[in-house]
């Protein structure tokens, strides 16, 4: 836990009420996103019992699973599932846009928008993971077929996994993870997976503090799990029983009152946290985008894009474990995208600055002083080095000579030319610029900051980085294990 975020989960404790970490909202939100709420029965790995799923709060379609251990019912959620997620993703392959690629040389097309999945904690991305793998594998035809959009909602299911490990990625968002995004709470880390009690402590019930909220919120009775793990007094007093009596049907009327039973009592179970699901959407919704939201939708949408393209091309499903070349590509490509992601949200948000100003790697000054002609002769040509005086008062540790970059004016570069303690406490920093002030040797107005302007200056950077260099499969050496194995010879996935 970062100091800033520990201040605040204590102010959280004594306000009563959890203290917002964020200005802006650092993940993008669809415009009519498909919310999915999970169910899975206890002991079994996997094993889906239940889901709510719905693009609009009175629209929550409930499909249910009479007998969890049966793998035909479960194939058959898996294709109701599939009814439902499949046309909502094709709603969104109706329209592209060309973007501009090779430094304009050449074009590429990419959808005007992406599906973005929504459920209601990290639990419920694994349960969406792991019926993923258990069905991207399956096939149409030949022995235990299943229906044919069941392997291809695997597929995309495993994609949608996969871009919730992205860092900044918004096609698949678990509600608890993106509330504590931009609110403390004065409860442990473990108890803010629970969403009853998240949103209780964020926007508590008239007359109740956030702690009461969340303490009421601990009764399963009156606040049922969020999924996809149930209640054990659920599951033993009620669920068993439905359960059995369905198994125990011997004729078409019991057997319908049997479901009957069961849909009433998992419709309860998924309800309250259907209802939830849409409220914490509204406050993230009341929260404006960060300047840098757009762009990693923009990466999203490409992802989207490159996705619908290998299945309209035919292409095999994504094998079960990486290569090694391609597991260190994969990693390579989270560490980079978990950097940029980071400085992003330092850059849109002055609270997340802040703890960049603690550590010393960003401070924030008002301009002393300008000089927006000076010119340095010192090499073979003269060119245009303004310099500015800032006055700060928080602590300066980068080193002399390093380049520094304002999140308000990011095409300019900062050095540092000098450091200079003052006797009240604060620091005289002197910065020389370059870039973003145009071509010639007089300054474009307003490109150099003028007196009185107060600045952020940092060392983060969210400049372009290149990737590594991998090598293809086929020279992966041996101590790797070879060239990896075709995932279309991989076998079937079994259920679990």
């Amino acid at each position: 836990m970062s100091t800033l975020r520990a201040l605040a989960a204590a102010q959280a404790v004594a306000a009563g009420l959890a203290q917002p970490v964020a200005t802006v909202r650092h993940l993008h939100l669809s415009r009519r996103p498909l919310v999915l709420v999970p169910l899975a029965m206890a002991g079994e790995a996997n094993a889906p019992l239940a889901a709510m799923v719905g693009s609009a709060p009175g629209e929550g379609r409930l499909l249910i699973v009479p007998q969890p251990r049966n793998r035909d019912q479960r194939f058959a959620f898996a294709a109701e599932l599939a009814a439902i997620v499949l046309p909502y993703i094709d709603g969104h392959r109706t329209a592209n846009e060309a973007v501009a690629v090779d430094r304009g040389r050449d074009v590429r097309y990419r959808y005007l928008d992406a599906p973005q999945l929504l459920v209601p904690n990290p639990a419920g991305v694994t349960f969406l993971r792991l019926l993923g793998r258990s069905t991207r594998f399956r096939r149409a035809d030949g022995e235990y077929p299943v229906p044919p959009q069941v392997p291809l909602l695997g597929r995309w299911l495993t994609f949608f996994a996969e871009r919730a490990e992205h860092p900044g990625s918004s096609t698949l968002v678990a509600m608890t993870q993106a509330l504590t995004l931009h609110w403390a709470t004065g409860q442990s880390a473990v108890e803010d997976l629970h969403l009853p009690a998240l949103l209780g402590w964020i926007a508590p019930p008239a007359g109740l503090s956030g702690a009461e909220a969340a303490a009421r919120a601990e009764d399963p009775s009156s606040c049922p799990p969020a999924g996809p793990a149930t209640d054990p007094e659920f599951d033993n007093r009620l669920l068993a029983p439905a359960i059995e009596a369905y198994a125990a049907a011997d004729d078409e009327a019991t057997r319908v009152e049997a479901y009957a039973e069961l849909e009433r009592l998992l419709r309860d179970q998924l309800t309250p946290t259907w209802e939830l699901m849409w409220r914490g959407l509204g406050l993230l919704r009341a929260l404006p985008p960060g300047a840098r939201v757009a762009g990693r939708w923009d990466g999203d949408r490409d992802a989207f894009t490159a996705h619908a393209d290998h299945l309209d091309s035919d292409g095999a499903p994504q094998p079960r474990r990486d290569g090694a070349v391609a597991a260190a590509a994969r990693l390579h490509r989270l560490e980079r995208a978990a950097a940029t992601y980071a400085v992003q949200r330092a850059y849109d948000d002055p609270l997340v600055m802040a703890e960049y100003r603690l550590t010393g790697e960003a401070f924030v000054g008002e301009v002393l002083l300008a000089d927006p002609t000076r010119v340095d002769d010192s090499g073979r040509r003269p060119v245009l080095r303004p310099r500015i005086q800032l006055l700060t008062t928080d602590p300066v540790l980068a080193p002399v000579g390093v380049t520094l970059t304002s999140p308000s004016r990011p095409g300019q570069k900062a050095r540092l030319v000098f450091v200079t303690p003052t006797a009240d406490g604060k620091t005289e920093v002197v910065l020389e610029l370059s870039g973003g002030m145009g071509r010639g040797l007089t300054a474009s107005p307003g490109s150099v900051p003028e007196v009185g302007e107060r600045l952020c200056y940092t060392t983060l950077s969210d400049a372009y980085v290149p990737g590594a260099a991998f090598p293809t499969a086929d020279e992966t050496p041996w101590t790797h294990g070879g060239p990896p194995a075709s995932a279309a010879a991989a076998p079937d996935e079994q259920w679990a």
